[in-house]
């Protein structure tokens, strides 16, 4: 097998209900829209003669990720377990982290669905072993086997949108690591979860003033631990250009949406100045 660079997406949930747990999985039911961004970790693979595959991370966020346990080993582990790579065959794995960590944006998710799809060389995996790899990889999992615009109605219904209408985003990464388990321990306000289909409107324009009316259910937790937070979201929804503002998943990376790439570029650069110190792009849908 040749060494062969792969491109691991990441998201951006542009809301996120969050109702109860559901009893037998322990899972909060969830409802929200995913879509992908062109921000990309970069992923090599290369087969090695030694006795243990040999992970390696580096770039600009490389230093956030624990090396002895994270999802591309996870994911090796459970590939070898299921028998689509061999018990003795064993892979130099290096994975150049341009995607913020512990910030809500799915790297390490998308990572391990990268590596899965490499492995499966274009079969698709089975229903009962997505169920088994998302239960030890986390449910971020399944919204990456998907398109890059991505409906999920709830847990476990998750669909392709058929528009496909192009975003810009600014980004903007505060450097505050959000565990997911922390934040969603503190919700004690659940939504009831929607799971009719309120996003195939006509326009570019129209679909972007019903997000407008949407919400991330943990963003006011998040706020609430890291205040710079809610000065952050302020800023770039006053920002000429931005339809609204709103955290990614459990936080901490925050985004405003933009109908064109100008107003997005001109955007960022009162971002910037305003918070010097942050990770600060401007980024588009796939």
């Amino acid at each position: 097998m040749q060494v062969r660079s792969l491109r691991s997406y990441c998201k951006v949930n542009l809301f996120l209900d969050v109702g109860r747990k559901i009893n037998k999985l322990k899972l909060h039911d969830i409802r929200s829209l995913i879509f992908l961004i062109n921000i990309f970790d970069e992923i090599n693979v290369k087969k090695n003669k030694l006795s243990k595959d040999v992970i390696k991370f580096k770039g600009p966020f490389s230093s956030h990720v624990n090396n002895y346990d994270n999802s591309i080993k996870k994911s090796l582990s459970l590939l070898k377990e299921k028998g689509f790579i061999k018990q003795n065959q064993n892979y130099n794995v290096s994975i150049k982290k341009n995607i913020p960590v512990f910030s809500g944006l799915g790297g390490g998710s998308s990572n391990a669905s990268s590596i899965i799809k490499y492995f499966l060389k274009g079969k698709k995996l089975s229903y009962k072993n997505l169920n088994y790899f998302t239960k030890v990889l986390g449910s971020d999992l399944r919204v990456f086997f998907k398109s890059s615009r991505i409906l999920q109605q709830s847990l476990f219904n998750i669909k392709n949108l058929k528009k496909n209408y192009k975003y810009y985003f600014i980004l903007v990464y505060p450097h505050l690591r959000c565990s997911t388990k922390e934040i969603y321990s503190r919700l004690k306000v659940f939504k009831g979860i929607n799971r009719k289909n309120l996003y195939e409107p006509k326009s570019k324009v129209k679909f972007a003033y019903n997000l407008k009316f949407e919400q991330n259910s943990l963003q006011r937790i998040v706020c609430a631990k890291f205040p710079v937070i809610q000065k952050i979201l302020f800023e770039l929804a006053s920002t000429k250009g931005c339809c609204f503002s709103r955290i990614s998943g459990s936080g901490s990376a925050c985004f405003g949406v933009f109908l064109n790439k100008k107003a997005a570029d001109l955007g960022v650069k009162k971002i910037k100045k305003k918070f010097p110190r942050y990770w600060c792009v401007v980024t588009r849908t796939i």
